[in-house]
């Protein structure tokens, strides 16, 4: 049964839809809030720039779904994004590729062994090529300055697909899904005094899970073993800016980390280009596999849910609540679809005049509602 904000989201997607003439027509986007020029982390929007997000995500969810993937078009159509990554991905590609395609736009993807990038030819070098070509770039990278170094020196937007430091688009997928899950009413995701234990590794996911997840009126709590549960200062610092450092928990303990929690979230311990600390990272984590056993034994809410970012493997989480009732993880991968539409819409969208009725429409002209016969 969808929740209270889902239908509010239908009702608002009914009356957009209301104002086509004809399937072929391209849908006017809806009225963006101003927001950095590149999505680099979701510490750099407000609250309700994140929620404006989550609307439109679930809006365009909704459109596509029951009318179909021509109810949805914008002013992308006509143009090039280009997804630079780094790192292999199956999530995140299949997400940048199928949302670009939804837009109108033209997936241009470039992988590690496609472009000179960082073999003989600099992230300057390649980022000014590049972004004198496309209309957007999307970048899977390594470390968090290189996504820096392209935001500064590009003159499209750049929206960062993963670093080592964050990952934005996974956890506005995470937070829609929590918003399908919990939310009963707009602004989304509306999940204030929920708590999220984090237990396992600490990785650019739990780093932009405490820069969020805070400012949205959550408690969060992190586990991880000695050695293995350090917070990056950049982004301690971040939270403390934001006067959130009380709603955050770091412990060693998984059992005082998922006592009263209403999610539960963990990942992969060995991350890539980590092969080598295999073994030594099993051993550091043992005691850390999420059971149902484990979390109902340390206390958490009765109706818990779990999130993985995926890939998974089975000593981070068993099938039992991997594949069970609880366990959110497929319809969080999927969503990573429907965020990435909202980010490229508000990210990329603006660059072209978007089109209603077979004619162009200039940024600043007001909405005027068609006839309907």
């Amino acid at each position: 049964m969808a929740s209270q904000a889902t239908s509010q989201a239908i009702r608002q997607a009914k009356s957009t839809v209301s104002r086509f003439t004809g399937q072929q027509q391209i849908l006017r986007p809806l009225r963006r809030p101003s927001v950095p020029e590149h999505l680099l982390t979701l510490a750099d929007l407000s609250p309700a720039q994140i929620s404006s997000l989550l609307v439109s995500a679930i809006t365009s969810k909704y459109l596509c779904k029951t009318y179909g993937n021509n109810a949805h078009r914008t002013g992308l159509s006509g143009s090039t994004i280009a997804l630079l990554f780094s790192k292999r991905s199956t999530r995140t590609r299949v997400a940048s590729e199928s949302a670009s395609m939804l837009l109108g736009a033209h997936p241009m993807f470039l992988g590690s062994g496609d472009i000179q990038m960082g073999v003989n030819e600099s992230v300057l070098d390649t980022i000014k090529v590049v972004a004198s070509m496309v209309d957007g770039i999307m970048a899977r990278v390594g470390e968090h300055s290189e996504i820096e170094e392209m935001a500064k020196h590009s003159p499209v937007p750049v929206i960062n697909a993963l670093s080592k430091l964050y990952h934005p688009t996974q956890i506005l997928a995470d937070l829609l899904t929590l918003s399908e899950t919990y939310s009963d009413s707009i602004p989304l995701p509306n999940l204030e005094g929920k708590k999220i234990a984090w237990v396992g590794d600490t990785n650019n996911i739990t780093n932009e899970l405490l820069v969020t997840c805070p400012r949205l009126g959550m408690k969060m709590s992190v586990a991880a073993p000695k050695g293995y549960d350090k917070v990056e200062e950049v982004v301690w610092n971040r939270v403390l800016e934001g006067g959130h450092a009380d709603s955050v928990t770091l412990t060693n303990s998984p059992e005082e980390a998922l006592h009263d929690a209403d999610i539960v979230v963990t990942d992969t311990w060995i991350s890539m280009g980590m092969e080598d600390e295999k073994a030594a990272r099993l051993e550091a984590f043992k005691g850390y596999q999420i059971t149902n056993s484990m979390v109902e034994s340390a206390g958490a809410k009765p109706d818990w849910k779990f999130l993985h970012c995926l890939p998974r493997k089975p000593q981070e989480v068993d099938d039992e609540v991997f594949y069970g009732p609880r366990s959110l993880v497929f319809p969080e991968a999927e969503n990573r679809k429907w965020t990435t539409v909202a980010c490229f819409n508000q990210w990329f969208g603006s660059r072209t005049a978007p089109v209603l009725a077979n004619r162009e429409v200039s940024e600043h002209e007001p909405t005027q509602e068609p006839e309907v016969d």
